[in-house]
């Protein structure tokens, strides 16, 4: 079928040759992350997985996310023109739901060729059978996939670990690229903990390369791990039995803050510091984020599909990621798999059509160009700190303006006295997004709309659009997040968008 390394080659091309100048990462100073959702067409007469011969293939990259940042509490807006979250792998996300309701507008309205075809129900589609999506990212997912244990390997890795900046601060250290300390503090190759880590294998390798951890000065306390709760795997390889008989440092530490209402960190010597499988939001700059981490977030498309809940109302499906691809970087199979898939088994009560799908997951042996390890690598002597680009960049696979580069959340360029205005607010923003699907519904005849839409007030102008809305597309909007009812709907006067993380 395909390949980690076909896939990834074809994302980094992509990257060079249809994003342009404009956000990307300022060459010897800056890097930044990629992601990207491949189209994988299958030969109509081999649409399953049956045999064992490969079938060729047809690749297409259909969207695709830059970006490292994600904005504080206060930042937040209740008009939905602002994006709260642009790591890559989001960024990706929501390019491909622009990508989506093209394709729906394809096949509803200009009835046209496209990804859809119709469903058994009135108004409803779904995706054609020789077609699937592959989801690739340069880096793993920060969060619950980050923490896993860490080996001491034979080989020099491509990035260090972090220096010992906070050994007597009771801060959290953090390993989310918007931390302020992470950006400033420089890594040091000569130092004792980086000559313990090495970047082995993708069986069970490290993950995020740019982790905050302590580290123990003797080098010969065997982590604690009684009272973690980490897979057996991962007990069995903090306790020495790892492949190749590997010596265990510690684990990696995110920065990332268990929502409340969930069991804190035990912060414990050792492996057993975090906690595995909890849900995390995504530190700030000195202002808390209501945004969920990746490994969240890609853990809940895989439940809920990536369509989002606005498209689902034409959709008799949702949408699902047939596989997971990271590009080369510390990894961790095992934490990986824990954190997008088992820790989602047990969900129960899902509508019908929904599931917990299997994911493959997979990683690359090629390393994106602008990664942190990459750049380090390129700049050699350079002086002057490495930070993390600014700039975030999305692209669709749709005809008018694919490309879409913001800063802080709004469009590049864009100036205080703009803010608020049309012009100042991204192409894959909620309330741009909600645009695009109130265009394509007011496109379909009534009796050919899907029966979930079927009301007065939806299509509505902006910015009233909200004022009668049928009770469902509301549902759909408030269960579209990790968020809890009390939120309400952008617009009302009850909405309190610090309760609400965008929809990614």
């Amino acid at each position: 079928m395909w390949t980690a390394d076909e896939i990834a080659q074809l994302c980094y091309a992509h990257y060079s040759v249809k994003l342009p100048k404009q956000g990307k990462p300022e060459p010897n100073r800056e890097w930044t992350l990629l992601a990207a959702v491949v189209k994988i067409q299958s030969p109509a007469n081999q649409v399953c997985d049956a045999t064992d011969k490969e079938v060729p293939v047809t690749k297409e990259v259909v969207s695709m996310g830059t970006g490292t940042k994600c904005i504080g509490q206060s930042k937040m807006r209740k008009s939905g023109d602002i994006l709260n979250d642009s790591h890559a792998e989001i960024i990706a996300r929501r390019s491909f739901q622009r990508y989506l309701l093209h394709q729906l507008h394809l096949a509803a309205v200009l009835k046209e060729d496209s990804v859809f075809v119709p469903g058994t129900q009135r108004g409803l589609w779904k995706l054609r059978p020789d077609l699937s999506f592959v989801f690739f990212s340069s880096h793993t997912p920060c969060g619950d996939a980050s923490i896993i244990p860490m080996l001491e390997f034979e080989e020099q890795p491509c990035c260090p670990v972090i220096r010992n900046w906070a050994i007597n601060s009771p801060v959290e250290k953090s390993n989310n690229l918007e931390d302020s300390k992470n950006k400033r503090d420089c890594e040091d190759p000569g130092s004792s903990v980086a000559k313990k880590m090495r970047l082995g294998t993708p069986a069970m390798t490290l993950s995020n390369s740019i982790a905050h951890h302590e580290t123990q000065e003797s080098g010969s306390i065997k982590p604690d791990v009684s009272s973690s709760n980490l897979t057996k795997e991962e007990l069995d390889t903090a306790n020495g039995i790892a492949p190749g008989s590997f010596k265990v440092v510690d684990v990696y530490r995110t920065g990332a803050k268990c929502v409340p209402g969930e069991t804190g960190d035990l912060r414990k010597p050792g492996a057993a510091y975090h906690q595995v499988g909890l849900l995390r939001v995504k530190p700030g700059r000195g202002d808390r984020t209501c945004s969920m981490s990746c490994s969240d977030k890609m853990a809940r498309w895989n439940v809920l599909g990536c369509q989002g809940a606005l498209l689902m109302h034409f959709l008799e499906e949702p949408i699902y990621l047939s596989a997971v691809v990271i590009g080369k970087c510390p990894y961790s199979q095992e934490a990986m798999r824990r954190a997008l898939t088992g820790r989602c088994q047990e969900v129960l009560a899902l509508p019908r059509g929904f599931g917990v799908p299997e994911l493959k997951i997979e990683q690359s042996s090629l390393l994106f160009e602008q990664s942190r390890c990459a750049v380090q690598m390129q700049r050699a002597d350079i002086p002057g700190r490495l930070v993390p680009c600014g700039a975030a960049i999305s692209w669709s696979a749709v005809p008018e303006h694919p490309l879409d580069v913001t800063a802080n959340g709004f469009p590049q360029g864009i100036t205080k006295k703009e803010i608020g205005s049309p012009r100042a607010r991204s192409r894959i923003s909620k309330v741009e997004l909600f645009r695009s699907f109130q265009k394509l519904l007011s496109s379909i005849t009534e009796d050919k709309q899907p029966d979930s839409v079927r009301g007065p007030g939806l299509c509505m102008p902006l910015p009233t659009f909200r004022v009668g809305l049928p009770t469902a597309v509301k549902r759909s909007w408030k269960t579209s997040s990790w968020t809890c009812p009390e939120a309400g709907f952008p617009g009302d006067s009850n909405y309190n968008s610090s309760l609400v993380d965008n929809e990614d």
